[in-house]
């Protein structure tokens, strides 16, 4: 992605927030612009999840609200935003009063929408009930157990990503815990639970766990990242049915958990891992 996209973000930088309700905080970033060079098959289905765990407004009479906020923002939404600019914009609610909740999730809904240029489902969740806190693995087969060496890469090596020997069809569902990647701005890392779901000619896991791993000093965002690792998958092993989910452990208050499909899944599922 060309750098001067960010450049006028406040993502790596000092930015003031605001002490009232602004809208104008919001970065949104053209998709089209992430997805400049990644010459890979594209899913049909997705969305990009984002958890926002430090909402909090005054209730009509001045009283702190505090809530969980749950939004998801389609995979074919002209624009994503940038995560610091949510982080300042959901702050700017912190002073402002509102009579009800629903009022505050329709003003998101309206900005959210407004700048990602598609409608973006808002929930928002009560800090009390212990089913909204639980936390539980991504469920599937843990990969990341195999005894392996591994070479130090400074870049993503779909070279791994092999059919196994023989190659019979199956229906899997795998998990690694060690997927990492590192923002292309700060350079900060950001982790990851991989869930990969598939129907085809059994992948070999080995190949698989040895991209996921070469992926770890690739900078790019948590949603390209995933749609990076879906086409390839696509591309290297061609299954009939391929999801990929990432679960991403938070910063600032938010995590994000994108996921892309050639199909439309019954369940994705909400539940955080144990390192959300």
């Amino acid at each position: 992605m060309n750098p001067d996209t960010l450049s006028a973000s406040p993502l790596g930088r000092s930015t003031p927030g605001s002490a009232r309700y602004d809208p104008t905080l919001l970065f949104p970033i053209a998709r089209v612009d992430t997805r400049a060079g990644l010459d890979l098959p594209q899913a049909a289905h997705g969305a990009d999840i984002w958890n926002a765990y430090e909402m909090s407004w005054l209730s009509a009479k001045g009283k702190p609200v505090v809530a969980i906020g749950r939004f998801t923002v389609p995979m074919d939404s002209p624009c994503l935003i940038e995560s610091k600019s949510l982080k300042l914009y959901l702050n700017s609610y912190n002073e402002e009063r509102f009579e009800y909740a629903d009022i505050v999730r329709q003003r998101l809904h309206t900005d959210l929408s407004r700048a990602c240029g598609k409608p973006v489902h808002v929930e928002i969740l009560s800090v009390r009930p212990a089913f909204e806190l639980s936390c539980a693995p991504l469920r599937g087969t843990c990969i990341d157990d195999q005894d392996l060496e591994f070479e130090a890469v400074q870049t993503p090596q779909p070279d791994s990503l092999v059919l196994s020997e023989p190659a019979p069809f199956v229906r899997e569902i795998l998990v690694s815990e060690l997927l990492k990647s590192n923002c292309p701005v700060t350079g900060q890392p950001d982790w990851a639970s991989l869930q990969i779901r598939y129907a085809g000619p059994r992948i070999d896991h080995a190949g698989l766990l040895r991209y996921i791993v070469s992926l770890r000093r690739h900078q790019e965002f948590h949603e390209l990242c995933v749609e990076k690792i879906y086409g390839e998958i696509m591309q290297r092993c061609a299954p009939e049915e391929l999801l990929v989910y990432a679960r991403y452990t938070r910063r600032g208050g938010l995590d994000i958990n994108p996921w892309r499909a050639s199909y439309q899944p019954t369940d994705i599922g909400q539940t955080r891992t144990l390192r959300q």
